[in-house]
């Protein structure tokens, strides 16, 4: 990590803040990614090798630990007392966002809330007990994004750019502002639906609970609602 050679707080915090990618990083570590597959599942756009360094960089300011992985091959990543107490500057800025930022349509990738949906945000316990498959389709996203899509299969659950072999159970066709604003709490499944931005086609009992399978990245902003350590 670079310095800037300065004894205030502000500036040595942000030898450690500051980078491009880490605060992402801590986001996601915070909200309980703890493999090196899981946190890069949650920094969708970044490139393997910078997360690497980036997690070593955090190891030795002292704000995470990396160590052997006790259920197999590969590392875990954990917040030391120093990365979990992060929370508050990080939730500072988000509610400094919400407050101040627009959600822009630059902002706006339905492709990471899909993929953040099965990685962080998935509701396994509410998850039919057979496999489903469902389409995404974005009219007005570029070619390469207009179509996705999601296999609910409990914890194998994905997310594919290619047709995955089996029958579709439902065909959502969807605004990607919507989308992207339910997954983040600012709207409702059945506003979006009322309004027509979301658009579920197949089994009523399916599309009804297709919803509840989201966990939703609501902002948080206690401490308390963090997994544990």
């Amino acid at each position: 990590m670079r310095t800037y050679g300065q004894y205030c707080p502000i500036a040595r915090a942000s030898e450690v803040l500051a980078e491009r990618w880490t605060p992402i990083v801590l986001r996601t570590m915070l909200t309980g990614a703890d493999t090196f597959n899981a946190i890069a599942a949650g920094v969708p756009g970044m490139s393997r090798s910078l997360l690497t360094s980036r997690l070593r960089g955090l190891e030795r300011a002292g704000v995470i630990t990396i160590g052997d992985n006790p259920q197999g091959q590969g590392s875990t990543y954990h917040p030391t007392a120093a990365g979990r107490d992060l929370f508050g500057v990080l939730a500072a800025m988000g509610s400094w966002a919400e407050r101040w930022l627009e959600l822009r349509p630059e902002h706006v990738d339905p492709g990471m809330v899909l993929h953040l949906w099965c990685s962080q945000y998935l509701a396994t316990d509410d998850l039919p007990t057979r496999r489903v498959v469902v389409r995404f389709d974005f009219p007005d996203e570029p070619t390469a994004s207009r179509r996705l899509w999601v296999v609910f299969d409990g914890d194998a659950s994905e997310v594919c750019r290619t047709q995955p072999g089996a029958d579709e159970d439902l065909v959502v066709t969807a605004d990607a502002m919507a989308l992207t604003q339910w997954h983040t709490g600012h709207l409702e499944w059945s506003d979006a639906v009322r309004q027509g931005d979301i658009v579920v086609a197949g089994p009523t009992g399916l599309a009804r609970d297709l919803p509840s399978w989201n966990r939703r990245a609501i902002f948080v902003t206690d401490p308390a609602d963090l997994p544990a350590a």
